[in-house]
């Protein structure tokens, strides 16, 4: 046998193998992990759900039908939404999801609304009931879309692109009221279940910036789905 029949038996014998270990995960790993299944926004977060997050950002098709399935309301933003700066043509009005929000509407691109309610409903919701034992009545917010720069550059924010949200706290169904700039970093159940949706949305969002990163965030966590990649 020459060398060069020996090594193409070779080659395609790591090909085989490279296949059959393909196969052989898309068909055992759970899909929360799995790169090559097709997303869910009700399934598990798992170490491939941003990237898949990341990949529906291009298929505005299979965005739609992923919120549609998973019972998300939303609206186009209406003809001449925004500006030549802040243009909108992509955007969506948030109309009902897990839970209301303080301010409305809330623009915001169909990726970031997946992601928003895959934190909602397996980070918010779960850590709600075993760390505070309340359902969420509301959630407090600054809004989305705001046509303007990262404060102190000339660099457009997120919010410009209709691709970030500001949260600021929560107002429980029995009565109480949790806000990031008291309970961050507290001793307490309250600040425990911050800590636990800052963590979680790191799992879901591009980045994640809270009072840890600077003084503009103190009193807020912003979530975005840009290029970036952040947690603090």
């Amino acid at each position: 046998m020459n060398n060069t029949l020996r090594r193409t038996i070779k080659q395609l014998a790591i090909a085989a193998a490279v296949i059959l270990a393909i196969l052989t995960l898309n068909r055992y790993l759970p899909a929360q992990h799995n790169p090559l299944r097709p997303i869910d926004l009700n399934d598990p977060i798992g170490v491939a759900t941003h990237y898949k997050l990341a990949r529906i950002k291009s298929d505005t098709s299979l965005c739609y039908t992923l919120l549609d399935k998973a019972g998300i309301g939303y609206s186009p933003v209406g003809e001449n939404a925004g500006n030549p700066t802040c243009p909108l043509e992509r955007a969506l009005v948030l109309d009902r999801s897990n839970f209301p929000y303080s301010v409305t509407p809330l623009r915001m691109t169909c990726s970031t609304m997946a992601a928003l309610y895959i934190w909602e409903h397996d980070v918010v919701r779960p850590q709600a009931q075993t760390l505070l034992g309340s359902r969420i009545e509301e959630v407090l917010t600054y809004g989305s879309y705001s046509c303007r720069n990262i404060a102190g550059t000339n660099r457009l924010s997120e919010h410009g692109r209709a691709n970030a949200i500001d949260i600021i706290g929560f107002r429980l169904e029995d009565g109480r009221e949790i806000q990031v700039r008291e309970q961050w970093r507290e001793d307490s159940a309250e600040g425990a279940f911050l800590d636990e949706i800052h963590t979680g949305a790191c799992r879901v969002f591009s980045v994640v910036l809270g009072p840890d990163y600077n003084a503009d965030h103190a009193d807020h966590f912003h979530f975005d789905m840009g290029n970036g990649a952040l947690c603090s």
